[in-house]
C-alpha cells in the first residue's frame, strides 16, 4: 500500500536522504525543515505517517509530538522519532510524549518500511471507522485522548506468552503498577486456548516460545474474526531484529527489546491499551449510532442512505488524499427464479447467507451494503481497479464455491453472482456517476455469461488498446 509521509529534520542531507529511500518504495513524501512548520503541513496536508527528528533547533522532536497529540486535527496521525538517541529514557519519555516508535540512525531499510507500512495500515482503518462515525452524523469524531481523559487506560487485561517463569514474574509485577491483570501461557496451543475463552485488552508475545515460532501465535491470532483487533506487543533479542519486518507484516503493533525496561514496558503497554480503547470506543459508537434507518434489516448491511453519504465523503477525500476509490456493483444470477420456484422466504435466505459470505471476503476498511432488491454495493477506500477487481474476483469465488442451503429444502442451492467494478481519482466526480459506470460494468459481466467480474476502466483501457490498434492498420 502506498501512503503520504511526512519527513521532518532541520538537515537537509537527512531530509533528502529519507525522501530518496521513501519515493523509492512509491510513498508520496512531504518534508519540513523544523517543528512550526511541521505543525503546520501536519494540519493542512493530513499526512498518514510522520517521521521527525528529535534533536532540531527550537521546537524538538518531542515537542513536535506532544504539539500534534493535543491537536483534535492531528492527534491521530502515527509518528516515529527518527534520532541517534538511544538511552531508554528517551525512548520512553517520546511514548509519552505520544511517538509509535523510535529508528535509530543510522536507519535499517528494511525496519524502516515494514514500520512505515505497519503504521500506515493501522491508520487506515483507524481514518476509517472516524469517516463511519462522522458519516453516522452522530456528533463529533472522537479523539484518542477522550479516551485517557476518560481514565480508562487501567484494568486492562493481559495475556503474556512466554516460556520463562521468571520474565512472566517480572512482566506481571511490572503491569500490576498500572492496575493490570496478566495471564501467563508458555505454547502456542495455551495461548489460542486462552484467547478463546476470555478477551484481552492486548497480547505480549515472546518470539521464542520454548520449540515453537512466536510469529506464528502473530499470525493465528490476526486469523480470528474475534482477535483480528487485539494489539501485539512482541518481545525479541537485539539479534532477532531482523525478523521484525515479518512480524510487523503479520501484523504485530509493536515490539520491545530483551533485557525488558518496566518503564518503557509500561509506556509501550499504555499506548497499546489507549488505542485498543479508542478503536473499541469508536466502534461502540458506531453501533449505537447507526440506527435502523442506517442498515438493511433483513441483511443487517448498510443501505442505500448510508451508502451514498459514505461513498460522498470518500469521493470528497480523494482531494486531500490522492488515493482511488472503487465501487462494486453485483446482484444474484437468476434470483427471480429462486423466489419463483422456492419461495421468497427462500430467497430471503439466500440474501442473508450472500451478505454474510460478501462480509467476510471484503477488506476491513471496506463497505457493505444493500441497494435495493438483490443489488449488493461495496465501497472500496484506497484500492486502485487491481485491488478491486481482485476482491471482485474472491467474493465471487466465495459465493460460487459452496451451495447454500435452504430450509425445508434437501439439495443446498447453487448461486452466483455478476460484479461490476468502477474505480475514480477524481474528486469531482459524484457518487451517481461513479455507480453507474459499476452498474453498466455489471451487465457487461451479465452479457458476458454471468458469474463473472468485469470493470469500466479495464474495458475502456481495452477499446483504446483496440482503437488504437485499428488506427495503425489503416
Amino acid at each position: 500500500m502506498t501512503a503520504r509521509i511526512l519527513v521532518v529534520d532541520d538537515i537537509p542531507a537527512n531530509v533528502k536522504l529519507l525522501e530518496v529511500k521513501l519515493s523509492a518504495e512509491y510513498f508520496d513524501v512531504l518534508t519540513a525543515s523544523d517543528g512550526p512548520s511541521a505543525l503546520e503541513i501536519a494540519r493542512s496536508e493530513a499526512p498518514d505517517l510522520i517521521l521527525s527528528d528529535v534533536m532540531m533547533p527550537g521546537m524538538d522532536g518531542f515537542e513536535l509530538c506532544e504539539q500534534l497529540k493535543a491537536d483534535p486535527a492531528t492527534s491521530h496521525i502515527p509518528l516515529v522519532m527518527v534520532t541517534a538517541l538511544s538511552d531508554v529514557a528517551d525512548r520512553v519519555r517520546g511514548l509519552e510524549a505520544g511517538a509509535d516508535d523510535f529508528l535509530t540512525k543510522p536507519v535499517n531499510d528494511i525496519a524502516l518500511f515494514a514500520r512505515v507500512r505497519s503504521l500506515a495500515r493501522l491508520k487506515l482503518m483507524m481514518d476509517e471507522l472516524r469517516v463511519r462515525q462522522a458519516a453516522s452524523g452522530k456528533g463529533e469524531v472522537l479523539a484518542e485522548s477522550d479516551i485517557e481523559i476518560e481514565g480508562k487506560i487501567s484494568d486492562a487485561h493481559v495475556l503474556l506468552a512466554d516460556a520463562s517463569d521468571t520474565l512472566a514474574g517480572k512482566v506481571s509485577d511490572y503491569l500490576a503498577e498500572d492496575g493490570h491483570r496478566t495471564d501467563h501461557v508458555k505454547t502456542v496451543a495455551e495461548a489460542m486456548e486462552a484467547v478463546q475463552d476470555a478477551s484481552y485488552d492486548l497480547l505480549i508475545v515472546s518470539l521464542h516460545l520454548a520449540q515453537e515460532d512466536g510469529l506464528r501465535l502473530c499470525s493465528l491470532v490476526r486469523s480470528q474474526d474475534d482477535t483480528r483487533h487485539v494489539p501485539i506487543l512482541l518481545l525479541l533479542d537485539e539479534e532477532d531484529l531482523p525478523r521484525l519486518p515479518k512480524g510487523l507484516e503479520i501484523g504485530v503493533t509493536d515490539y520491545l527489546i530483551k533485557p525488558i525496561d518496566r518503564n518503557e514496558l509500561k509506556a509501550r503497554t499504555r499506548t497499546q491499551i489507549r488505542r485498543r480503547r479508542y478503536h473499541d470506543k469508536l466502534r461502540d459508537i458506531l453501533r449505537s449510532s447507526v440506527s435502523m434507518a442506517y442498515t438493511d434489516a433483513l441483511t443487517g448491511v448498510y443501505n442505500r442512505r448510508y451508502m451514498n453519504a459514505h461513498l460522498d465523503r470518500k469521493i470528497m477525500e480523494i482531494a486531500e488524499t490522492l488515493k482511488p476509490v472503487s465501487v462494486l456493483m453485483f446482484d444474484l444470477d437468476h434470483f427471480k427464479s429462486v423466489n419463483d420456484t422456492y419461495g421468497h422466504t427462500s430467497g430471503d435466505e439466500v440474501l442473508r447467507e450472500l451478505a454474510l459470505r460478501v462480509s467476510k471476503g471484503v477488506r476491513d476498511l471496506d463497505l457493505v451494503c444493500r441497494y435495493g432488491g438483490e443489488e449488493f454495493v461495496i465501497v472500496m477506500p484506497d484500492a486502485d481497479v487491481d485491488v478491486a477487481v481482485n476482491v471482485a474476483e474472491r467474493i465471487r469465488s466465495l459465493v460460487a464455491g459452496e451451495a447454500f442451503e435452504i430450509s425445508g429444502r434437501d439439495q443446498p442451492l447453487g448461486v452466483t453472482i455478476s460484479i461490476g467494478v468502477a474505480t475514480t481519482r477524481e474528486p469531482t466526480e459524484t457518487p451517481e456517476t461513479l455507480i453507474s459506470r459499476a452498474d453498466e460494468a455489471l451487465y457487461g459481466a451479465k452479457a458476458a455469461g454471468r458469474n463473472g467480474v468485469r470493470s469500466a476502466e479495464l474495458e475502456r483501457l481495452s477499446q483504446r488498446s483496440a482503437s488504437a490498434a485499428g488506427g495503425g492498420i489503416v
